[in-house]
């Protein structure tokens, strides 16, 4: 049986209120037609958008979907991982400020990954590229997400969507680290300054704070948290090593991708919104402001990762563009996260 897509047109530059309704209607039709038992709480997988970035999907596009599940019982907060680089996402604190100077305050902000990137769930996969994939931790607790995703341009990835929204925005620091490099950080020891900071955010035991500063790679998990909270720059990923086994991996990334996306909704009862709507060339972490290159197409939805992100990426092509990396889309089906075969259901007013 073919995946179905949902699928409704939104003019360019339509005011805010015609995409909460849109986005309320394909919703409910998702949760009716595909008769999705809801839960009783569902984590709303969202991107908050980097500071200076404007084309992100706003914070009050979500209300019309709010409301509704509102009135379903549905108890709800928005969720997001912190980054690796440097900005306002970096952390718990500075993040959680930027959602809410970005208007996420319609429900509570949960970074799943805790303060500093630390926290997070192995969840086995027994893939290709990884065993187990580190997802943030608050993501445990519920057995539904709700994945919201700005389809759109990525400089690594070739595109976005479902897929690199539950992937690399489900991950904790340290799955991210396992995405990009695949390797755990290292101490400059020139920098560092024996402020014993790192130790206290590492649960492993792996740091040696003394004449010599080190990270013990038999206990390193790799999540992130000394390179997060060091504010003398003395921890780093870029070593030359690093940097060469990360020329190494890039060919793989869509796969790894896949395979952390896999992991991410391994257990759960998702539902998926990709909003083609503000396509820039680039993700929505760029920190400065982009123009759109293709005009708004509409809003999509599904329980199918795979089938929305094929039904976006040839609605795409069909107004004469072709994004990059394609193959994240192949191999999640070839894995098992779903179906490149879909039904494109168009809703009418």
């Amino acid at each position: 049986m073919l995946s179905k897509v949902y699928f409704k047109p939104v003019a360019p530059h339509a005011p805010v209120e015609i995409i909460q309704r849109t986005a309320r209607e394909l919703l409910a039709c998702v949760v009716e037609r595909e008769a999705v038992k809801l839960s009783a709480k569902a984590a709303l997988k969202v991107h908050f958008g980097e500071k200076g970035n404007v084309t992100y999907i706003p914070a009050e596009s979500y209300t019309g979907m709010i409301h509704y599940l509102k009135e379903k019982g549905v108890e709800c907060c928005f969720m997001e991982t912190s980054v690796l680089y440097g900005g306002m996402r970096f952390n718990r604190e500075r993040h959680t400020q930027l959602a809410l100077e970005h208007g996420f305050t319609q429900v509570p902000v949960v970074i799943a990954d805790g303060a500093e990137g630390e926290e997070f769930t192995e969840i086995p996969i027994h893939g290709k590229h990884f065993e187990k994939c580190r997802i943030g931790k608050a993501f445990a607790e519920y057995d539904q997400m709700i994945v919201l995703s700005h389809f759109k341009g990525h400089r690594l990835a070739g595109f976005g969507g479902a897929i690199k929204q539950l992937s690399m925005g489900c991950a904790s620091k340290g799955g991210k680290l396992d995405m990009h490099f695949g390797i755990n950080p290292k101490i400059i020891d020139r920098k560092c300054k024996r402020c014993h900071l790192c130790q206290t955010r590492c649960h492993s035991n792996a740091i040696t704070i003394g004449s010599r500063s080190f990270i013990d790679d038999s206990k390193c998990v790799g999540c992130g948290a000394c390179y997060s909270v060091c504010p003398h720059k003395a921890v780093s990923v870029m070593t030359v090593r690093g940097i060469l086994k990360a020329l190494l991996t890039l060919r793989a990334f869509p796969e790894r991708l896949a395979e952390y996306a896999l992991a991410a909704q391994k257990g759960k009862r998702n539902i998926y919104l990709n909003f083609a709507l503000n396509i820039t060339k680039h993700c929505d972490c760029e920190s400065t402001p982009q123009k759109a290159f293709l005009p708004d197409i509409g809003v999509f939805a599904s329980t199918d990762p795979v089938a929305i992100d094929e039904a976006c990426y040839e609605a795409v092509k069909r107004l004469g563009k072709k994004f990059r990396g394609h193959a994240q889309i192949t191999y999640a089906e070839k894995i098992g996260l779903g179906s490149r075969e879909h039904e494109l259901v168009t809703l009418s007013d």
